[in-house]
């Protein structure tokens, strides 16, 4: 994209988030991948948006301005931009990544180019990378079979969402259990697995210590009140003995890093539109 610009030009990266009122994850998380991408793009105007209307609204209560991905673009596009990359930290193409890429289609017609990256678990690779980075910062792989013999088990809590990307946990799962960590499971706060599918696992697994973990970019509110809070003091009443990790995936050098080689991919491949290439079909008879 950026080779195809001409003289007088503009090019900027969003960051968008959905945000969080707690100071303290988004300095790790929110703020440390924002300085990641001005370092890793120096030629490029580094912009941020949140996307939840709560948070902004209460952050501005505090005197703190944080625009909507829609907002931002406007700004821009005041500014003389005319190409401008959308990266947004969301861990998986759910209704989140729906609302974003509608907006940016509302403005499209305001640029020359928008391109919009893809969410932290995309592609069966990315959802690989996470794995092996997971098992390195939270295990030490030459004991994890003896972790698992004495009961220890970890369980990624996430989100979760109400439409189909909500597999995107199952697959983590499975490929968790494929690579070896048997004692690994995901859970969702409002979407599939739930509490009850992994707390079923926990029985399988004869599950005696319990770790949660946020599977989440930030350590917010959800994790300080539903996985600290309402998770904990259920497998507590259930038996376990429990351990919250109240780190978010965002402050993960590694993971930061893949979402900046997904800003970088989408520097120099445009999407390719279903429709342009069903009509290349038609004109051919070579299968992909």
């Amino acid at each position: 994209m950026l080779a195809s610009m001409k003289p007088g030009d503009k090019a900027a990266l969003l960051m968008v988030h959905f945000g969080t009122t707690h100071d303290d994850t988004r300095a790790l998380t929110i703020d440390a991948i924002n300085a990641k991408a001005r370092e890793a793009f120096p030629d490029l105007e580094i912009r941020e948006a949140f996307t939840s209307r709560i948070i902004i609204r209460r952050l501005k209560a505090r005197g703190i301005e944080k625009l909507t991905p829609l907002d931002a673009m406007l700004r821009l596009r005041s500014e003389g931009y005319t190409h401008v990359i959308v990266q947004s930290s969301n861990i998986i193409d759910g209704v989140e990544m729906e609302s974003l890429r509608r907006d940016m289609e509302s403005v499209q017609p305001f640029f020359k180019e928008i391109r919009i990256g893809t969410p932290l678990l995309y592609s069966v690779e990315d959802a690989e990378k996470v794995v092996e980075i997971l098992n390195n910062r939270l295990t030490n792989t030459q004991n994890q079979k003896a972790s698992a013999k004495k009961g220890e088990h970890f369980v990624l809590v996430g989100h979760g969402t109400y439409n189909p990307s909500t597999a995107i946990y199952s697959q983590m799962d499975y490929m968790l259990k494929a690579n070896g960590l048997s004692n690994f499971h995901v859970g969702t706060i409002e979407g599939y697995p739930s509490f009850e599918t992994m707390l079923a696992q926990l029985k399988a697994g004869k599950a005696k210590q319990v770790t949660l973990v946020p599977f989440m970019f930030v350590a917010g509110d959800h994790a300080k009140n539903d996985i600290a809070g309402d998770w904990k003091d259920e497998l507590e009443k259930k038996g376990y003995k429990v351990n919250v990790l109240l780190k978010g995936l965002g402050e993960y050098p590694a993971i930061q890093e893949l979402f900046i080689q997904h800003v970088k991919f989408a520097t120099k491949h445009q999407r390719e539109d279903i429709t342009v290439k069903k009509k290349k079909y038609e004109k051919t008879d070579d299968i992909d």
